[in-house]
């Protein structure tokens, strides 16, 4: 995850130092929590939630005995563990719906450029997956492309789409979804309000007359991760003058410091409920307190690799892929298959996140992330042209390539010669990190410890 990148980097130093001692003093231990600190404050966790976490960790590292256990170093990796999780909220928060028949209206607020409305359709289609019914309601009067980008992204994830145009009061057009929906069996209706560039009392009296006007169940906030500690004092503004019930944090797959993700929840007292991992209107993961904090501390998140996996991985087209892994046998005709496999996932640097041990597979991760990542619908096709310009033999066997065939393809695929030799090494490195993950993904008895072979 792009937004822990650096935390999580700091916090394995700390962890290997701890680790290189047969027993800890009381010194190491405050040694180690003095740069767990300055990891989380440059990661942009709130000062107090820091002051206040680094206390409790050092507490119960020196005072349960930690310190003359057999295992002193994970014993206290154990406990910056437990209190992350603790720190974000320990439980996961479901977005409440009203009991039975009853619709549930969700207004979803946030300032301009959070990606509010692209989160609206986001969780929409989350919602359909649930068996739920939801109508996507323009809200946002000012904004000109705000009803018309919600219209496409309903149309995208095949939702339905009501708006009155941008002259009517966002507090009747909220009535008035609501008369829709009863008509067309809609049992949750999503109300995409207008933000603003900031905070201010315009945009929160609006609000409030929406509520005013119709009975909203959750009013959730969406705010964009990027933005740090301001996203934190966002939250806690939205929370005093309108009431929020839980926060969509946007953006964690980029640069963000992350520490939005450690403070909200302890400054605000609301729960996290989902995080934006992308632009693609799939991109939306359910937050999970202690997955999140197993990432951040480098150990993978295994359970949201499968639950991946699950949704859209082909078990047949994957069972094959591994085999073929395994064998050595991984051809260019292979290489596209499981690369739409991984995208489908959230793509390579998504994956390798959440694999717990990655460090040691031997593999440049950052060279092959970069190149993972640099896969867009442009270069998807410059590959598929120079796949395509090969011979059937070639395809199936890579170890025919050569100089002259490689000038061949690039003719062919109308593209430079380098261009060709950056995918073949590309591909020679995602073939070797494919093997080796196969082999690590398998148990000593020779099973597979996870339900699906060929990611």
């Amino acid at each position: 995850m792009a937004a822990f990148e650096s935390l999580t980097d700091k916090l394995q130093n700390v962890f290997k130092g701890l680790r290189g001692k047969g027993r800890l003093t009381e010194d190491d231990v405050h040694v180690a929590m003095k740069e767990v600190k300055m990891a989380l404050l440059e990661a942009d966790v709130n000062f107090k939630v820091v002051k206040s976490f680094v206390k409790t960790v050092e507490e119960k590292a020196i005072g349960q005995d930690v310190l003359t256990g057999l295992n002193p170093a994970q014993t206290v990796i154990k406990i910056v563990n437990e209190e992350l999780t603790e720190l974000m909220g320990s439980d996961t928060t479901e977005i409440q719906y009203r009991p039975g028949q009853e619709t549930t209206i969700i207004m979803m607020a946030g300032l301009q450029g959070a990606g509010k409305t692209t989160t609206v359709a986001k969780l929409a289609s989350q919602m359909t997956k649930k068996g739920k019914r939801p109508l996507l309601v323009a809200c946002d009067v000012y904004r000109p492309a705000a009803i018309e980008q919600l219209r496409v992204n309903a149309e995208k994830v095949d939702i339905p789409f009501f708006a009155m145009g941008s002259n009517a009061k966002p507090a009747a057009i909220a009535k008035a979804a609501v008369e829709h929906a009863k008509k067309n069996n809609n049992n949750v209706i999503m109300l995409d309000t207008a933000g603003r560039l900031h905070v201010d009392e315009d945009m929160m009296q609006e609000l409030c007359d929406i509520k005013k006007a119709v009975d909203v169940a959750q009013t959730i906030l969406v705010v964009d991760a990027m933005t740090g500690q301001d996203a934190v004092n966002v939250a806690s503004s939205f929370d005093e003058k309108v009431g929020i019930d839980g926060v969509i944090l946007t953006k964690l797959d980029g640069d963000a410091r992350g520490g939005a993700a450690l403070s909200i929840r302890q400054v605000t007292g609301k729960p996290i409920l989902y995080c934006g991992m992308g632009e693609k209107l799939s991109d939306l993961e359910q937050f999970y307190p202690d997955r999140m904090a197993n990432r951040i501390l480098g150990m993978g998140d295994v359970l949201s690799l499968i639950e991946k996996a699950q949704e859209t991985i082909d078990e047949e087209e994957a069972k094959a892929l591994s085999q073929k892994m395994k064998k050595n046998e991984f051809d260019y005709n292979d290489y596209l298959t499981s690369m739409a496999q991984m995208k489908k996932m959230g793509g390579l640097s998504s994956l390798m996140g959440m694999m717990p041990g990655m460090g040691g597979l031997g593999i440049d991760q950052k060279q092959m992330q970069k190149a993972m990542d640099q896969v867009d619908d442009k270069k998807l096709a410059h590959i598929e042209a120079i796949i395509y310009s090969m011979t059937p033999e070639e395809r199936a066997n890579p170890k025919l390539m050569n100089p002259s065939r490689k000038h061949r393809l690039a003719k062919g695929a109308g593209l430079d010669i380098a261009e060709v030799n950056r995918f073949i090494k590309q591909f020679e490195q995602s073939k070797k990190m494919m093997k080796q993950m196969s082999g690590m993904m398998k148990s000593k008895h020779g099973r597979m410890k996870f339900p699906f072979g060929g990611m």
